[in-house]
Formats: C-alpha cells, structure tokens, sequence
C-alpha cells in the first residue's frame, strides 16, 4: 500500500513530478492571456459571459455580480473568454444571438463594438503573454542579477566552421552579421538558430579588426533539463580561464530595462525558427505539445521552483506569438480581419469570414495534429 501511495504521491511520481508542474505551468500562462482579454475588454465596456480555464464541461464555477461565469473546465489545454454577442470561444459572431439580445446588452456586445475596442480587446491577451514574461525575467534579474562571460575565444575546435574560418584563441567578438555583442551569451544567441546560414563576424585580434566568415553546423547538445537539442554552432569554446566572467547586478529600473531586452530577444528567436521551420530548416523534433510541456514542466520542477517560473515565462512569450499568427481562430486572424474592416470602412463579409475561419481551424487543428504526433511518435 505504501509503494502504491508513494508511485502515486512522491516527488518522482507522475501526478505530483509532471501532472501538477504543467498545470501549474499552462494554468498560469493561459490565465494571464484570458485575464488579458478580459480586463481590456472590462475597460472598453464590453460584457463578459465567460471566463474559463479549460475547455469542455465545468467542473467547478460561479456567477460574479456582473453576471460573468467564472470556471475551471475539464480539459486542462487552454481556456477562452466568451463575451456578450459570441457564438462560441473564438468570438465568432454569432448573428442569431446578437438579433436577440435587448437594446443594452447590445450596447456592451462585443461585435457592436467600434474596431478599435475589439482589436485592442484582442491583441491584449498575447500583450499580457509579453507583460507576463517581462515580469518574471525583471523579478530574476532583480534577485539573482545575470551572469556575463566576455566574447572570448578560448578554444577553436579542430574541423569545425571556425577553425576552417581562421578563428583563433585569444579572439574576441566585436560583432555579428552587423550586430554588436557584448557577451559570449550573444554570439551564441546570434549563432544558434542560424545553421546553414554565411555570418560575418568581425574579432579584435592583436588590436586589429579582422572579418571573417563562418557558417554554423547543425550539432546535439543537452540543454539544462537534460534533453537533447540541436542547435547551430561554429566550434568555439569560451572557459573561465581565459574569458573574464562575472554577474551582473541591476536596479529595480534597470533589471525592467534587462527583462524587455531578454523578451526581446527571444521573440526575434522565435519568429526566425518559425520563419526556417516553415521552408523545411528546421528539425520538426524542436516543435513538441502538451506532453513535451508536461515532460519539461517536471524536469524543470525538480531543479527549483525558479526553473518553472522561467518555464512559464518562456512558454508565455512563446503563446504569445502563436496566438499573434494570421490565422483564425487565433487572436491574429481576429486582428487581420479587424484591419480589413479598418481600411474598408465595413466588416469582412460574413461568408468570407466563415470560408477563411473554416480553413484557419482546419491549419489550427493540422498543427496541433502535428504536434500531437511528434510528442508521441515522431522524436
């Protein structure tokens, strides 16, 4: 009974080792994107039906004095905001219901709305995403600073991109294809989603400025969870030894200022890898769903309850975008057609509109299809 107890309860267990970090994980992320929704559309006097964490049946709810329902439902996979006039949780407008409601629920029904007040109701959520994930990089920086290794070369590894380049131990970066480093950590964010692509790099050398070409190969390193990775490098190696390192502490103000730029960062990361994935330059092992989430969430619950704080705020940013894709359903496809009826001076017609939303879903349910796939059986 107690080996029983223990597979079902321990810390190495499945429920309590993964099941709880990626609810924790996804509960976060989707709440503060739905909250994003919701708390703008609140602003632009827009009535909210529901608010919900999860899709499907309800497990648990209740009304607020707005007449919101506030629920937990039973597929932990995402969650929607329904407001007054909608059909469903895409906010697919619904001509039917609208014709019925009274005169004052018209006038807080979101599709009633001017275009502004829609589109910024909408783009709010992935903007919380951002806001979410600046946040917690601001909160790190703040408490643990951030660690900074100088541009050195240490190491040039035999039969690599930089050794048939010309590198040289003692080079130091000054930048990369036109871009200024400052740190090891940017050469290899400027490298490492760029395999198969000429960089330029220009090194201070003896004093001197010498440019040199190089281009990054495809190589397997574990990453800090243990999982393997594939990422571009040239085949420099920077060690303490010769590359002065230190961390670096920040202001209130300026550890903000540091979790913007990091933010940053990683959203030119992302669109370059969707950019390469979508040509076919990118491993299809790298995009992974809710069981790779779950499988990270628990790696990264062991290591430290700051490790799944990063988490979240990486798959924040992450959401973000995705949702920022010119796709209906998605947020982005909401924006697109808003700025259609923006520029016409009239809403897309409603069977556009539906022609377009079918396809979208079809493109949304592909990609998760995939996803789904590779968790289980592709990688």
């Amino acid at each position: 009974m107690s080996d029983t107890f223990s597979s079902l309860l321990g810390t190495e267990s499945l429920l309590i080792g993964t099941i709880v970090p990626f609810l924790f994980v996804l509960t976060v992320v989707v709440f503060v994107h739905e909250m994003g929704h919701y708390l703008v559309g609140r602003w632009c006097g827009i009535g909210v039906k529901a608010f919900s964490i999860g899709f499907g049946p309800e497990l648990i709810g209740f009304n607020d004095r707005r007449g919101t329902r506030w629920k937990i439902s039973a597929i932990p996979l995402g969650g929607y905001v329904k407001f007054v006039g909608d059909m469903n949780a895409t906010s697919t407008p619904d001509a039917g219901e609208i014709e019925a409601l009274s005169d004052d629920e018209k006038k807080v029904a979101f599709h009633t709305q001017p275009v502004w007040k829609r589109a910024l109701t909408v783009f709010a959520g992935p903007a919380f995403n951002f806001l979410l994930t600046i946040a917690v990089f601001a909160v790190i920086f703040a408490i643990y600073g951030k660690f900074v290794s100088e541009p050195v070369v240490s190491e040039v590894r035999p039969e690599s991109p930089a050794a048939a380049a010309g590198f040289q131990p003692g080079d130091r970066f000054v930048s990369v294809d036109g871009t200024q480093v400052e740190s090891f950590a940017d050469v290899q964010r400027l490298v490492s989603g760029r395999a198969g692509d000429e960089i330029q790099f220009v090194l201070s050398r003896d004093g001197k400025e010498v440019a040199v070409k190089a281009t990054p190969e495809l190589m397997e390193q574990t990453d800090a969870l243990g999982n393997i990775v594939k990422i571009g490098v040239i085949g420099v190696v920077s060690t303490q030894e010769t590359a002065q390192s230190r961390v670096v502490t920040f202001t209130p103000a300026g550890a903000v200022t540091e979790a913007v730029v990091e933010t940053g960062h990683i959203i030119v990361r992302t669109g370059q890898f969707l950019k390469r994935f979508v040509v076919g330059r990118e491993d299809k092992c790298q995009l992974g769903g809710p069981v790779k989430i779950a499988k990270i969430s628990g790696q990264a619950a062991k290591l430290g309850f700051e490790w799944l704080v990063q988490l979240v705020a990486l798959l924040s940013v992450g959401i973000g975008i995705l949702n920022l894709l010119p796709i209906p359903p998605l947020d982005g496809g909401h924006l697109v057609f808003y700025a259609l009826e923006a520029v016409k001076g009239r809403p897309v017609s409603e069977r556009a509109m539906e022609a377009v939303y079918r396809v979208g879903l079809l493109l949304v349910l592909a990609f998760m299809g995939f996803v789904f796939w590779n968790d289980l059986f592709g990688c």
